[in-house]
C-alpha cells in the first residue's frame, strides 16, 4: 500500500510539473486551487445566500441543464450512480416491469457494486456482450420482456463508442416497439454532438430520461443531473431524499457545474476534432517505429477520449510515461491497465484545452520519446 501511495505521489508531482500535456488529470488540482476556482465561479453571486437543501444556485443549475437538454425539468444529485439508480427505479414502478435491458459493459453493471439489484431490487438483461453498442435487432430479439432500455452514450469501457445517428434512432424505436421506456446514461453525452451532427436537445429528445455528469468532460467538483418529464423528476426528488441525496449544502458542486457548462461545453467539439488528429498521429508514429501490435480504439475517435492498446506490461508502460514526464516535461500517457490477454495493456487518452496546440509532429516527437523509454 505504501509503495502504491508513493507511486501515486510521484505520478501526480510529475504531471503537475509538466509543461505539456494533452489534458490535465483530475488528480492534479490542490484544495487551494479548487477553492480559488470556486470563488472565481461564484463571481458577483458570491454574496448571495448559500443554498439550503438545494435551492438558490442549485435550482439555477437544474434549470440550466433542463434547458440545454430540452427537457421539462432536471434534478441535481450528488453522484451519477444515485441519479441513475433513482431513474431506473422510478421507471420500473411506472412500467410495472423491474427488468432493465442494457449492455454488460455499462456503468451500472461494472462500477456500481450491483446496486441495481441489491439496492433498487431490479434485474438486468444483457442486450449483447460484444464490445460495441447494441443493435436494434438485438433489442427486438431479446428473449424476455423489459421495462426500460438503458443506453450508455458513449459506451466508455468499449472505447467511448457511439452508434451512428441512424443506429441510435433505430435502437430507440426498437425499444419502444417492446413497450419500454428509454433512459440514456449520458455521463459524457455533452461531447456527442459532433459525432451525431445534432444538438443536445435533439439527442436527448430521443429518450424519456437522461443522466449527465457535471465533472466528466465539464471538469466540475462532482455531481450529476437527471433530466426528464416534470412528473418523473418530481418523483426522483422524493427518492433522492430517501437515498440520502438531499444534502444540506450543495453550492460548491452547483457553482463548479455551472462554470463547466460555461467554460467547457462550447469547447468540446474542438476537443473531439483534435482527438482525431492525435489518434492519427499516434497510429502513424507506432507504425513507423515498428511496434509489433498496437490498437487505437476506435480508429477515429467518436469523442475527445479513446483507448490506446500496446503489447507491454502495465508497469513498464506506466514507468516509461512517468520518466518521460519527469525528464522532458511532457505528458503523453498516464497510467496503464491490464486488459484482455496477458501482456496487453490499455490506457485512455483524453484531449482537452491543453492538447489543442499539439501538432501531428508534436505527437510523433512525444511518442518517439515514450517508446525510447520502454
Amino acid at each position: 500500500m505504501t509503495d502504491d501511495l508513493e507511486r501515486k505521489k510521484r505520478l501526480v508531482a510529475a504531471w503537475r510539473g509538466a509543461e505539456r500535456a494533452l489534458s490535465r488529470s483530475l488528480l492534479e488540482p490542490t484544495v487551494g486551487e479548487l477553492l480559488a476556482e470556486l470563488t472565481a465561479a461564484a463571481g458577483e453571486g458570491r454574496d448571495e445566500p448559500a443554498d439550503l437543501y438545494g435551492d438558490g444556485v442549485v435550482t439555477r443549475l437544474e434549470r440550466r441543464v433542463a434547458e440545454l437538454l430540452g427537457m421539462e425539468d432536471a434534478a441535481f444529485f450528488p453522484s451519477g450512480t444515485m441519479a441513475q439508480q433513482v431513474a431506473l427505479r422510478c421507471w420500473a414502478g411506472r412500467t410495472g416491469n423491474p427488468v432493465v435491458a442494457l449492455h454488460p459493459m455499462s456503468h451500472p453493471e461494472r462500477w456500481e457494486g450491483g446496486a441495481v439489484s441489491l439496492v433498487s431490487g431490479l434485474r438486468t438483461a444483457a442486450v449483447t456482450d460484444a464490445p460495441r453498442q447494441p443493435t436494434a435487432s438485438e433489442v427486438r430479439e431479446l428473449a424476455e420482456p423489459f421495462g426500460t432500455l438503458m443506453l450508455e452514450l458513449p459506451l466508455r469501457d468499449a472505447g467511448f463508442l457511439l452508434p451512428s445517428w441512424e443506429e441510435l434512432e433505430e435502437l430507440v424505436a426498437a425499444g419502444r416497439e417492446r413497450d419500454a421506456v428509454i433512459h440514456f446514461d449520458g455521463a459524457r453525452l455533452w461531447e456527442s454532438t459532433r459525432w451525431f451532427g445534432r444538438g443536445l436537445p435533439e439527442i436527448a429528445g430521443l429518450a424519456d430520461s437522461v443522466y449527465v455528469s457535471l465533472y466528466k468532460s465539464l471538469g466540475g467538483i462532482s455531481g450529476a443531473c437527471l433530466a426528464g418529464p416534470a412528473t418523473l423528476i418530481a418523483e426522483a426528488r422524493v427518492w433522492r431524499h430517501r437515498y440520502g441525496g438531499q444534502v444540506f449544502r450543495q453550492f460548491p458542486q452547483a457553482l463548479s457545474g455551472l462554470a463547466g457548462l460555461e467554460r467547457e461545453l462550447p469547447m468540446l467539439p474542438s476537443y473531439v476534432a483534435q482527438a482525431g488528429v492525435v489518434a492519427e498521429a499516434l497510429r502513424s508514429a507506432f507504425a513507423s517505429a515498428g511496434v509489433p501490435w498496437f490498437r487505437i480504439n476506435p480508429e477515429v475517435p467518436h469523442t475527445h477520449q479513446f483507448q490506446v492498446w500496446l503489447p507491454y506490461e502495465t508497469e513498464r508502460l506506466t514507468e516509461a510515461g512517468l520518466r518521460q514526464a519527469e525528464e522532458t516535461g511532457t505528458v503523453l500517457f498516464r497510467r496503464w491497465h491490464p486488459q484482455g490477454p496477458a501482456g496487453l495493456a490499455m490506457t485512455e487518452l483524453e484531449v482537452t484545452r491543453p492538447g489543442l496546440s499539439w501538432t501531428p509532429d508534436d505527437v510523433t516527437e512525444a511518442t518517439t520519446a515514450f517508446l525510447a523509454r520502454l
